[in-house]
């Protein structure tokens, strides 16, 4: 049994064996769903589409067996996805993977560049709704005026 993790049930009357690449694939798997559906709105939003896409085609024979009645948006069709993730193809993990790695670098760096830019966000922006590129459209107008640790951060992140 090396390399395997005892789980108990509630009642523990049951043990179940995992591997422990079983439980990072399943913990990866659930973390895409948090990350996709927390970054859904937020800073990255011209990725986020594209990594829609991604996961639509690395993952459309699952999608086509098990989610095809799923209405698509709300992140309906990852939860789908999540309740077959045992039938899931290397493929369709791999894209799932791959989506979480890029849209945690996107949470970095919206963190990045919020957190050295709260200041000026709250002088120049304070009455911009977030969401849609519009608080970095916001610092951009007002470029001139920002400090110059919100300029360096939009600079080592590649807006600038």
């Amino acid at each position: 049994m090396m390399g395997k993790k005892m789980v108990y049930n509630a009642n523990r009357s049951k043990t179940c064996y995992f591997t422990r690449e079983e439980i990072m694939r399943k913990t990866v798997a659930v973390l895409v769903m948090f990350l996709i559906a927390a970054i859904s709105g937020g800073c990255a939003d011209g990725q986020s589409k594209g990594l829609a896409d991604i996961v639509q085609e690395r993952c459309k024979a699952e999608i086509d067996s098990y989610c095809k009645n799923v209405k698509p948006g709300e992140c309906r069709v990852l939860a789908c996805l999540y309740a077959y993730k045992d039938k899931l193809s290397s493929r369709c993990e791999y894209a799932l993977y791959d989506v979480a790695t890029q849209l945690q670098r996107a949470v970095n760096t919206c963190t990045y560049v919020a957190n050295e830019c709260r200041d000026d966000l709250k002088t120049y922006c304070s009455d911009i709704r977030p969401g849609e590129g519009r608080l970095l459209e916001c610092l951009d107008k007002n470029n001139e005026k920002l400090s110059s640790r919100c300029k360096q951060a939009q600079k080592d992140v590649g807006l600038k």
